[in-house]
C-alpha cells in the first residue's frame, strides 16, 4: 500500500512538472501585431473563401418573397365578388345556366320530335305491314276475284243497258240521256268540292308553315340581339383585360430597371474583385517564376551528376570485357584436355556396354520365363473374371427380362385404361349427340307448330278479310262466285284437298306437266251450290244484311 502511494505522489509530481514546463513553453501573443477583424469582413471573407454570392442570394430570396406574396394575393382576390374577375366569373355562371335552360328545353324539343317520328314511322311501318300483306299472292288472287266481279256486273250492266237500248223510245233516250248528263254533273260537282276542300286544305298548311318559319325568324333575331349583347359584355371584359395586362407590363418594366440597376452595382462590385484577384494573381506569378528558376538550376545539377555516373558505368564495362577475353582463352585450353579425356572416357564407356549387354541377356532370359508364369496366371484370373461376368450377365438379364415383364404389363393396364376412357368418351358422345338430335327434333316441332299457327293466324286473317269483301260485293250485287273460289281455305292454286294448310296441285306424268283436271258428279256439284248459297245467306247476315 505504501508503494502504491508513493507511486501515486511521484505521478502527482511528474503531472505538475509537466503542466509547469507547458506554461513557461506556450507564450502569450503580442496584442499589437494582431489584426482584428469586424463580423461583415469576417463573414465576407468567409463568403469568398466558400465561393457565396451574399447579394444574389438575397435578390434571390426578395423575387420568391415576392413571388409567393403575389399568389397570395392571387389566391386572396380570386374570392372576392366585387373585382373585375369576380365579375367576369358571376357573368360566366350566369351564361352557363342560361346555356344549361337552353340545353334543357332542347332536350324536350328534340324528346318531342323524337315521339313525333317514332309515331309517323309506326304509321309508316303499319303502312308498309297492309301494302306487303296486299302484295301477297292469295290477297291479289281476292282482289283480281273481286276484278273479275266488277267486270261481270260491267258486263251484265253493258248488256242490261244494250237492251234497253234496243227496246227504250226516243223519249226514253232523252230521260236516260238527262240522267247521264245529271249523274255526269255530279259527278263534276263532288269533283270540284273535293278539289276546293284539298286547295283550302294547301293554304292552311301553307299558313301553318308561314307561322313557323315567322317564330323561327324572331328565335333568330333574339339569338343574334343576345349574341351581341354578350360580344359587348365580353369587349368590355376585354378592354378591362387589356388594362390589367399594361398595368403588369408596367409594373414588370418597373422592376426590370430595379433589377438592372442591382445588376450593374453588382458589375462594379464584381469589377473591384477582379482587379484585387489580378493582384493575387501577379504575386503567385512572380512566386512561380522563383520556382521554376530554383528548378532549373537544380535540374543542371542532376544532369551533371548522370554525365558522372555514365562515365564510372562505362569504366565499368571496359573493365568487365577484358575479364571475359581471358576466361574464353582459359576455356580453350581446358576443351583440349576434356577432348582427350573424353576418348578416354569412351573406350571405358564401350567396354562397359558390352558387359552390360551380356548382363542383359541373362536378365532377358529370365523375366521371359517371368513373364510365362505372370501370363498363366493371368489367364487364369481372366477365366475367373469372365465367368463372373457371365453369371453377371446372366443376372442383369434375369433382371431387365422382369422390368420388361413389368412394363409390358403397366403398357397393357395403360391400354386397358385408355381404351375405358375411349369408351366413356364416345359413349359421352353419343349421349350428347342423341341430346342434341332430341334439342333439334324439340325445336323442328316447335318452329312447325309456330309456323302451323303462324298460318292459321294468317288464314284467320285472310278469311276475315275475304268475308268482308264478300259481303260488300254482295250488298253491292255483285257476284260473288270468284270471289269464293279465290278465298277457299289452303294456300297453293292446286284442286287437290287441303294439307298442313296448303292445296297442293297433281301433275300427269308426261312432258307437258299440266295440273289434274278435278271430276265432280252433279249431285257433288249441286251440294256444293247449295253449301255456297247457305253459306252467302250466313255471311249477309253476319254483315247486318239480307236478301
Amino acid at each position: 500500500m505504501a508503494s502504491v502511494g508513493e507511486h501515486g505522489r511521484r505521478s502527482g509530481y511528474s503531472k505538475k512538472a509537466s503542466v509547469g514546463e507547458a506554461v513557461e513553453i506556450f507564450q502569450p501573443p503580442d496584442l499589437r501585431r494582431v489584426t482584428v477583424l469586424s463580423k461583415a469582413d469576417w463573414l465576407r471573407i468567409q463568403d469568398e473563401l466558400k465561393g457565396v454570392n451574399r447579394e444574389t442570394e438575397r435578390m434571390r430570396e426578395t423575387t420568391m418573397q415576392r413571388k409567393a406574396l403575389h399568389l397570395q394575393s392571387q389566391e386572396v382576390v380570386k374570392l372576392w365578388p366585387n373585382t373585375i374577375a369576380g365579375q367576369r366569373q358571376k357573368k360566366l355562371e350566369a351564361k352557363k345556366i342560361r346555356d344549361q335552360i337552353e340545353e334543357e328545353k332542347r332536350k324536350l324539343m328534340d324528346a318531342e320530335e323524337a315521339k313525333y317520328r317514332e309515331q309517323k314511322r309506326k304509321e309508316a311501318i303499319e303502312k308498309a305491314k297492309s301494302q306487303l300483306y296486299f302484295q301477297t299472292d292469295r290477297v291479289k288472287g281476292l282482289h283480281r276475284a273481286l276484278l273479275l266481279t266488277e267486270v261481270l256486273k260491267e258486263r251484265e250492266a253493258q248488256t242490261e243497258l244494250k237492251q234497253r237500248i234496243k227496246s227504250a223510245t226516243k223519249d226514253a233516250d232523252k230521260e236516260f240521256l238527262e240522267m247521264v248528263k245529271t249523274r255526269e254533273g255530279e259527278a263534276l260537282r263532288k269533283e270540284q268540292e273535293t278539289t276546293l276542300q284539298k286547295k283550302l286544305q294547301r293554304q292552311a298548311i301553307a299558313e301553318d308553315l308561314k307561322k313557323q318559319m315567322n317564330e323561327h325568324e324572331l328565335a333568330k333575331e333574339q339569338q343574334k340581339l343576345q349574341n351581341k349583347k354578350e360580344g359587348e359584355e365580353i369587349q368590355c371584359l376585354q378592354e378591362l383585360y387589356q388594362w390589367e395586362q399594361r398595368m403588369e407590363s408596367e409594373h414588370q418594366a418597373s422592376q426590370k430597371r430595379d433589377l438592372m440597376q442591382a445588376h450593374l452595382e453588382h458589375l462594379t462590385s464584381r469589377d473591384l474583385i477582379r482587379a484585387t484577384d489580378a493582384q493575387k494573381r501577379e504575386a503567385e506569378e512572380e512566386r512561380r517564376k522563383l520556382f521554376l528558376s530554383a528548378k532549373q538550376k537544380i535540374m543542371q545539377l542532376r544532369k551533371a551528376r548522370e554525365k558522372e555516373l555514365f562515365k564510372e558505368a562505362q569504366l565499368r564495362r571496359e573493365g568487365i570485357f577484358s575479364k571475359l577475353t581471358a576466361t574464353q582463352q582459359e576455356q580453350a585450353a581446358s576443351e583440349e584436355q576434356g577432348i582427350a579425356k573424353a576418348v578416354a572416357e569412351r573406350d571405358a564407356k564401350q567396354a562397359m556396354l558390352q558387359l552390360e549387354e551380356e548382363e542383359k541377356k541373362a536378365a532377358m532370359l529370365k523375366s521371359i520365363a517371368a513373364h510365362r508364369d505372370f501370363m498363366k496366371r493371368e489367364k487364369e484370373q481372366r477365366d475367373k473374371i469372365t465367368e463372373q461376368d457371365t453369371r453377371d450377365s446372366l443376372r442383369a438379364k434375369r433382371e431387365a427380362d422382369r422390368i420388361f415383364s413389368e412394363k409390358q404389363q403397366l403398357k397393357a393396364r395403360k391400354i386397358r385404361e385408355d381404351e375405358r376412357k375411349l369408351r366413356d368418351y364416345n359413349a359421352a358422345q353419343l349421349a350428347e349427340k342423341s341430346a342434341r338430335l332430341q334439342r333439334l327434333r324439340e325445336y323442328e316441332r316447335e318452329f312447325e307448330a309456330k309456323n302451323a299457327e303462324l298460318s292459321a293466324e294468317e288464314e284467320h286473317k285472310f278469311q276475315e278479310y275475304s268475308q268482308h269483301v264478300i259481303g260488300a260485293a254482295a250488298v253491292a250485287k255483285r257476284n260473288v262466285f270468284p270471289l269464293y273460289k279465290a278465298a277457299r281455305e289452303g294456300i297453293g292454286g292446286g284442286h287437290g284437298p287441303v294439307f298442313g294448310g296448303v292445296r297442293p296441285s297433281y301433275q300427269v306424268q308426261d312432258r307437258t306437266g299440266a295440273q289434274m283436271p278435278k271430276y265432280v258428279s252433279g249431285v257433288t256439284e249441286s251440294i256444293k251450290k247449295l253449301h255456297e248459297a247457305v253459306d252467302i245467306q250466313n255471311g249477309k247476315r253476319r254483315l247486318g244484311f239480307t236478301w
